[in-house]
């Protein structure tokens, strides 16, 4: 790959918690010179001279393509989903410039879930029973038919908040009316998934795919409710931990074959090679895993524990991945488990007030083992950090195992404050029981599994 000056210049594009996470490792790399971040946020225009925001949109896909030919950019690294569906990766391989992203054809995994569904029935790979509908009232008629609970979709991209668990025929039809008769997520909503409610536990399978191989991360358990317990609206992920003991080596070897192996085959056979990052939802069922959904690109929070324990250089995987190599990668993990805990502005889902000062960020980074991760914040013009979003920053702990990786993580977050501020404090709780350390905290803590 060609660079200029003494290393390679970069571009990554978003400006989550997830994209600050990717500029902290890529910038760690002694082949990195610089890294653009378009629109980044407080955290990446405070990370020193390397890094530079660039105030250029995530969907601005022509601006981002004048951008990186400008710069002389050596590979673009794209963050959220709406650029890759939008056909950013093929915009930048058209104007010569490398990109670690599938194309807007590979993409339409999580672009629409009706494709997603249609082409895991058609390769095999295992999912709940389901139906994909354009009008409210079939769909309305459908639930009322099925003898079980279902889940309620919109098929298109809608942040992470565009899935309905329903518990009953009458959560369901309020949900359809919500997504395809109020258009609560707009043109999501123009096609709904509804399928079979599956019970078990969750879990986050993500593997680096160069278009033939796969290399898999390991296993990570997103938390998606807003409030502890798995109570209220789902989010976009109120935090997460890696590796999780809820699918064991043997597990996750099945999963790498059956589900990403199978799918990166099943694109290659279609004419339509998968390079990126890979990302499955799965359910645990008494009947195996099943695939709830797929997503193109790093999870947010997932990233934010998963690269903590990347030991590899994250340049070489990604260069590996682009120009077809993967597997010549040695992959190698350090020991011991990261944990994320996020804080929410008050109102998080729902609308929420910004532009509050955050306090103690300096305090919780300087501790053992402990790295903030920003998200919703923005530096104003006296270089205050302030909130700008509802996920406005994650604390992610690393430690020997996933008791001593939470301790930091909220160790950190108990030093951070600004009006508002909400925070989960059952993450890991599932799987730790009475040994999480705010077991003794949280309602309903002592049903935990011991």
């Amino acid at each position: 790959m060609t660079t200029h000056g003494d290393g390679m210049c970069l571009l990554v594009v978003g400006g989550g918690g997830r994209e600050h996470t990717l500029v902290r490792r890529l910038v760690a790399s002694p082949r990195v010179r610089r890294v653009l971040v378009a629109p980044g946020n407080g955290g990446t225009a405070a990370m020193g001279p390397q890094v530079e925001n660039v105030p250029v949109k995530a969907d601005d896909i022509a601006a981002l393509v004048t951008l990186a030919s400008a710069e002389q950019v050596d590979l673009v690294v794209v963050g959220p989903e709406a650029p890759l569906v939008a056909g950013l990766a093929d915009a930048m391989n058209v104007a010569g410039v490398r990109c670690f992203g599938p194309s807007a054809a590979a993409a339409r995994l999580e672009g629409s879930k009706a494709f997603s569904k249609a082409f895991m029935n058609r390769v095999g790979i295992p999912a709940a029973r389901s139906t994909t509908f354009t009008d409210a009232d079939e769909a309305a008629e459908w639930v009322q038919q099925v003898p079980w609970p279902v889940v309620v979709k919109a098929s298109g991209l809608a942040a992470g908040k565009g899935v309905v668990v329903c518990d009953d025929d009458e959560q369901a039809l309020t949900a359809i009316d919500a997504i395809m008769v109020q258009r609560i997520f707009g043109a999501a909503g123009d096609e709904l998934l509804i399928e079979e409610r599956l019970t078990g536990q969750e879990v986050s399978v993500l593997a680096f795919c160069d278009g033939e191989h796969i290399a898999v991360l390991p296993p990570a358990q997103d938390h998606k409710p807003v409030f502890a317990g798995d109570r209220g609206p789902n989010t976009g992920g109120m935090g997460a931990y890696a590796p999780t003991p809820v699918l064991d080596d043997a597990g996750l070897a099945a999963v790498a074959q059956d589900v990403m192996q199978a799918t990166l085959d099943g694109m290659n056979d279609d004419g339509t090679p998968y390079v990126g990052v890979l990302y499955a939802g799965l359910m645990l069922t008494a009947d195996g895993p099943r695939v709830l959904e797929y997503n193109v690109r790093f999870g947010d929070p997932e990233t934010q524990v998963l690269l903590p324990l990347l030991r590899t250089d994250l340049v070489e995987v990604m260069i590996a991945c682009v120009e077809g190599r993967l597997n010549a990668v040695d992959m190698q993990w350090h020991d011991g488990a990261a944990a994320t805990v996020v804080a929410a502005s008050a109102g998080y889902p729902g609308p929420c007030e910004k532009g509050l000062s955050i306090d103690g960020l300096a305090r919780a980074d300087a501790l053992e083992g402990v790295e903030v991760v920003h998200a919703g914040t923005r530096l104003d013009e006296a270089g205050v950090l302030r909130t700008s979003g509802g996920r406005v920053l994650s604390v992610t702990g690393r430690g020997a195992d996933l008791v001593q990786a939470l301790e930091r993580a909220y160790a950190g977050m108990d030093v951070i404050r600004f009006d508002g501020m909400h925070h989960r404090e059952d993450i890991g709780g599932r799987v730790l029981g009475a040994r999480h350390p705010r077991a003794a905290t949280v309602e309903g803590g002592a049903a935990w599994p011991a």
